[in-house]
């Protein structure tokens, strides 16, 4: 098969690169609240009740810190593309293949390379 063009990895990857980054920071918006300080007011809230809140607090600081991970990936993903380097192994230099692609268009190493 054919090495794709840089144009027509581009046209077939970067919406749904876009569309997923767009919603991570949509997700990071939302949930800003839930990763706030937990106050401690006894009064207002029991001892079960705070740790529930700062159990959620950690929940939504881990998850935070996943979509920053991958919003990263998505960032250097679309990099790749405007150098013209994207789908292609960053080992060997072979082109990756649309079904790992498919799968996630992030990774950066053909299947013979990763395993």
């Amino acid at each position: 098969m054919d090495e794709p063009s840089d144009q027509e990895l581009a046209e077939r990857y970067r919406p749904d690169l876009e569309a997923e980054q767009a919603a991570l920071s949509n997700q990071t918006a939302q949930s800003a609240g839930a990763r706030q300080i937990v106050e401690l007011d006894q009064q207002a809230v029991g001892r079960l009740s705070r740790m529930d809140a700062l159990q959620g607090q950690a929940m939504q600081k881990g998850l935070e810190a996943r979509r920053a991970a991958r919003h990263r990936a998505i960032a250097a993903a679309l990099a790749r593309m405007a150098e013209g380097e994207f789908g292609f192994c960053e080992d060997c230099g072979d082109f990756i293949g649309h079904g790992r692609l498919g799968v996630d268009p992030c990774v950066t190493r053909c299947v013979s390379c990763a395993g």
